[in-house]
C-alpha cells in the first residue's frame, strides 16, 4: 500500500457478539500495526466466557438481543468509546442494528452491515432466493413450503430464517418431507444439490464498490463454521457475487454461499457479515481488516483487480484454550451493562 498522509491516526472498532472470533480480532490487531494506526478494539457479548473477549482491548456484557435495552446499550457504547466502525458478527444482530442505524451512527460511527430493507431480505432465505431470481443469479429450485409443481427427491428443507446450517435436513420421500415441514413450520424447500459448497467473502467499501471476492471451498464444517477449506478461483462466481452485492446495496462485508453442480454455481444464501472462514481469505492475499481500517482513517484503499488472490491455499483449524480463575470470571461479569 502506498504511503499517504493519514487523515486520522486513531480508529476504534466495535464487534458485536464476538463469540469465538479470536482469529478475526487478531487479524484486525495485526492490521493496526501494519498501518501504524492507533485505536481500540471493543467487543460485546452476553457470555462472560466468550473466547474472543480475551483478545479485545475492552468489552461489555450486554443485554440479550431480544431485550429492549440491547440497542440503546450498543448506541451508548459507540458514543462512550468513540467508535468509528461497527461490525456485527452473528446474523440475528444484523436486522436489529440496521433498524437502529440512525441512533448508532449519530455519534460518528459507521455500521458496516446492510440497510434495514436489505437486511430483512438477507435474513430471510425465501426473500434472498427471490432476489437471486430478480437479478439473474442461478439458484436451486425453491418453494416457500411444500412444492406445488413437479419435482424430484431428494429435497432439502431448512428454516426461512436461521444461520450456521441449523435445522436443515435432507428428505428422500414425501413422508419425510411432510415430517420435516411439521418440524419446521416456517420453512423453504429446495432441490438437493450434492456438489461442493463454496463460501465467498465479498468485501465491499462504504461507497458500495466491491473490493474483493474470495471463494473458499468447504472441506469440513464444525458447528456451521469451516474447519478445513481451500481457496479456489471461478470467474462466474465472482461475477454473480458482484451482482448480489449490488442488489443488496452492500457497503461492508457479506458472505455468499453457493453449491456447485456440473461446474455451475447455484446460489443459496447471504450472511451480511464477515464469514467464519475469513482468515483464509486474508492469508490468500485479501487484507480486508487493513482495508476497512484504512477507509475509516481516510487512507485510499488500493484493492487489486477482482480475483487477485492465491488459489489452492488450504486452511486447517484447531482449538485453543483460555483459562480464567474465579476473580477473572467475576471481573467479566462486572462488565455487564
Amino acid at each position: 500500500m502506498a504511503s499517504v498522509e493519514k487523515r486520522l491516526d486513531r480508529v476504534n472498532v466495535l464487534f458485536t457478539s464476538v463469540g469465538r472470533r479470536v482469529e478475526l480480532i487478531r487479524a484486525f490487531r495485526k492490521a493496526y500495526a501494519e498501518l501504524g494506526l492507533h485505536g481500540s478494539i471493543v467487543g460485546t457479548d452476553i457470555d462472560p466466557l466468550a473466547p474472543a473477549l480475551q483478545e479485545v482491548d475492552r468489552y461489555y456484557m450486554v443485554p440479550a438481543l431480544s431485550d429492549e435495552g440491547y440497542l440503546p446499550t450498543v448506541a451508548d457504547i459507540c458514543k462512550q468509546d468513540s467508535i468509528q466502525l461497527i461490525f456485527p458478527l452473528i446474523d440475528p444482530d444484523i436486522p436489529v442494528l440496521a433498524q437502529g442505524r440512525e441512533r448508532l451512527e449519530s455519534g460518528g460511527a459507521r455500521l458496516t452491515s446492510l440497510s434495514a430493507p436489505e437486511a430483512t431480505t438477507a435474513n430471510d432465505k425465501w426473500l434472498t432466493h427471490e432476489l437471486f431470481r430478480s437479478i439473474g443469479v442461478p439458484a436451486p429450485r425453491t418453494w416457500p413450503g411444500a412444492p406445488d409443481e413437479d419435482f424430484e427427491f431428494p429435497l432439502y428443507v431448512k428454516p426461512r430464517i436461521g444461520s450456521a446450517g441449523r435445522g436443515g435436513q435432507k428428505v428422500e420421500d414425501r413422508a419425510s418431507l411432510e415430517h420435516a415441514l411439521r418440524q419446521i413450520p416456517q420453512a423453504i424447500v429446495q432441490e438437493y444439490l450434492s456438489g461442493p459448497e463454496i463460501t465467498n467473502d465479498v468485501i465491499c467499501g462504504a461507497d458500495g464498490r466491491v473490493w474483493a471476492v474470495v471463494s473458499r471451498q468447504r472441506i469440513e464444517v464444525r458447528w456451521g463454521e469451516v474447519a478445513k477449506g481451500v481457496t479456489i478461483g471461478n470467474g462466474e462466481i465472482i461475477e454473480a457475487c458482484v451482482k448480489i452485492a449490488e442488489g443488496l446495496k452492500a457497503k461492508g462485508p457479506i458472505t455468499v454461499q453457493c453449491l456447485m453442480r456440473e461446474g455451475q454455481p447455484y446460489f443459496t444464501e447471504v450472511n451480511a457479515r464477515f464469514g467464519g472462514g475469513l482468515p483464509l481469505g486474508i492469508a490468500a492475499g485479501v487484507p480486508s481488516p487493513q482495508w476497512y481500517l484504512s477507509e475509516a482513517a481516510g487512507i485510499p484503499v488500493a484493492a487489486p483487480a477482482l480475483g487477485t488472490y492465491k488459489t489452492g491455499l488450504y486452511l486447517t483449524r484447531y482449538d485453543e484454550s483460555y483459562f480464567l480463575d474465579e476473580s477473572e470470571y467475576s471481573d467479566a461479569e462486572s462488565h455487564r451493562l
